[in-house]
């Protein structure tokens, strides 16, 4: 069950180019990190840590610079690698963490 602003943030995202992978109407994901993620990305701007447009803007961003670079057929395309990227331009640019602070975290986990 999502919360109000889950709700709010899926929903800002439903027909544009952003918008999460969905099976049979619900969100759809293939690993656990990618659930993760995008539960880690709504709790931050849920508290402020940034602006949800901010973090769509860089997803956004992150997708059309993939589609530039790849072809359309590549098999390699995971929406949500492009929104790990995105969340981690927006937790560096808002200040929250640092690049080498998450490389020690990364590191420290293995």
């Amino acid at each position: 069950m999502l919360t109000h602003f889950e709700q709010y943030a899926v929903t800002e995202m439903m027909g544009d180019s952003d918008q999460p992978p969905r099976l049979n109407g619900g969100l759809c994901f293939a690993d656990e990190w990618e659930r993760t993620a995008f539960g880690v990305a709504l709790a931050l701007a849920k508290n402020g840590a940034f602006e949800w447009e901010s973090f769509r803007h860089n997803l956004m961003a992150a997708i059309s610079n993939w589609e530039e670079t790849h072809a359309l057929t590549d098999s390699s395309w995971n929406y949500y690698d492009r929104w790990l990227e995105a969340l981690e331009k927006v937790v560096f640019d808002s200040g929250l963490a640092t690049r080498a602070e998450l490389a020690l975290l990364l590191d420290a986990n293995g």
